[in-house]
């Protein structure tokens, strides 16, 4: 299976198109402060999605999924931070956070398929001893 196989990617992906398209409209002065910070936390969400798939063990995909992780909670703070200053409004927060809700459960269920998967290796490695 490819990374480009995975729903996580694909609705991860979008999200950061979506924040690259909101961001257009941010204040010319925002542009290496908020405007660079939100896109930066949300590429880097499909960004180790992507890195971690490439790894050769579960152990070095869960940690770069839990890196993306804590990238989403990131942007969804920044989300909620360019809505209180007025650089984002509530309908485009509204739909941002709903898809990064989304992203969010997604990872978190592939983040626990993964460690069951390493808990049942090591309970058949244990009951093969």
């Amino acid at each position: 299976m490819n990374w480009r196989d995975l729903q996580v990617w694909k609705k991860s992906h979008l999200l950061t198109k979506q924040i690259y398209q909101i961001t257009r409209g941010f204040p010319k002065e925002e542009r290496y402060g908020l405007t660079s910070q939100i896109q930066r936390a949300a590429y880097s969400v499909p960004l180790n999605i992507v890195e971690g798939h490439s790894r050769k063990t579960a152990r070095e995909f869960l940690q770069y999924l839990n890196i993306a992780r804590g990238s989403l909670e990131e942007l969804r703070y920044l989300l909620m931070l360019g809505c209180e200053i007025d650089y984002i409004s509530i309908p485009d927060r509204e739909n941002l956070e709903s898809a990064a809700a989304e992203v969010c459960i997604m990872l978190d269920a592939l983040i626990k398929s993964l460690q069951r998967g390493k808990a049942n290796r090591r309970k058949v490695e244990i009951s093969k001893s």
